[in-house]
């Protein structure tokens, strides 16, 4: 039998491309340059640049950009056989703006439909789901048939399969919310559809039915609003608890990260002062050192630490997947290198 990985990631994948010029539009960029993208795959390349053995489940476009995602997850040590093409749609593409210290504008162009929201349910490695040590997906990969089903489905075989998985760590929902992709298909391929409390509506139930298969719940003050109608950070974490998960972890930006375990361990962690160059990447940075202590057994304040950490360190920096951070990065920036 193969060695189960450390962790599977399931959601959205692309190419990002970013100004090499800040503080200007879209329309006054001169240069640009072109990384792996897409929050799932992300987290995946940041768990393995901190040494986890990762994989992750999306589709491409069968097109340069889909050839170009694949390079790049190898080039990451990030496995990609579930990483399949559809012929129908071009690999998506993302744009940004950056203006630090805290606007970032994204431009989602996945028209007419991108290609990771195509994936099955019968074309799933369900063995490989249920035996991986920690199974990510996201609140986009719920926005819209097929990948909602799909999404479902591998999150009932994990928690069918809980009394024969020992080696099984968590199932982490990560909140990660995009209105504009809940709008239907206009919605769906990020230029138009339903936004603010019509979109909010429409996502909560789902939100709330793959609450209960998971074990983790991570997300920012917008996110857990979606998910539990709260938007205080403690009464947030707590009707996230009450849903289903064990731990919940709520991002609150300048205000630091709030975790709290249904056994009643939690940890206030203090923002990291940074000078901000890129925020886009911090998130998935986060999580993927979320990963990393979780399947390390850590205790809840290190593993959020470390987690801070990382996330403060890409927001430091320009690209998103190919700035996360080495172990030692980490380290040395906690103590204070």
């Amino acid at each position: 039998m193969t060695e189960p990985f450390d962790l599977i990631t399931m959601g959205r994948i692309g190419v990002d491309i970013y100004p090499q010029q800040t503080g200007v539009s879209l329309a006054e960029v001169e240069t640009f340059a072109k990384f792996l993208g897409g929050s799932a795959t992300n987290v995946a390349v940041a768990a393995a640049r901190l040494g986890r053995r990762t994989a992750v489940i999306s589709r491409t476009g069968d097109d340069p950009f889909g050839e170009y995602v694949h390079r790049a997850l190898r080039d990451f040590g990030v496995d990609d056989r579930w990483v399949t093409p559809v012929a129908e749609y071009p690999t998506p593409v993302t744009f940004c703006e950056i203006f630090p210290p805290d606007d970032f504008p994204l431009y989602f162009y996945r028209r007419p439909k991108a290609p990771d929201l195509e994936v099955h349910a019968g074309e799933l490695d369900m063995a490989a789901v249920r035996s991986a040590h920690l199974f990510w997906f996201t609140g986009s990969g719920l926005c819209e048939e097929p990948s909602r089903g799909a999404t479902l489905a591998a999150l009932a075989a994990r928690s069918g399969d809980a009394a024969g998985s020992g080696a099984r760590t968590a199932t982490v929902f990560d909140l990660d919310w995009r209105p504009m992709f809940w709008g239907g298909a206009g919605g769906a391929s990020g230029d138009g559809g339903a936004t603010g409390p019509e979109a909010m509506e429409r996502a909560r139930p789902v939100y709330r039915e793959a609450l209960a298969h998971a074990t983790v719940a991570v997300g920012n003050l917008d996110e857990v609003e979606v998910a539990t109608g709260r938007r205080d950070p403690l009464a947030g974490a707590e009707a996230l608890l009450a849903a289903g998960v064990e731990l919940a972890v709520v991002k609150q930006g300048p205000k630091g990260v709030l975790a709290v375990h249904r056994d009643g361990t939690t940890a206030q962690v203090p923002p990291l002062p940074v000078e901000v160059v890129n925020g886009l990447g911090a998130g998935d940075a986060f999580g993927g050192a979320l990963c990393h202590g979780l399947l390390g057994g850590w205790d809840l304040e290190r593993t959020m630490r470390h987690a801070n950490a990382a996330g403060a360190i890409v927001a430091s920096r320009l690209a998103c997947s190919a700035a996360m951070p080495t172990p030692d990065e980490i380290e040395a920036f906690l103590a204070g290198g």
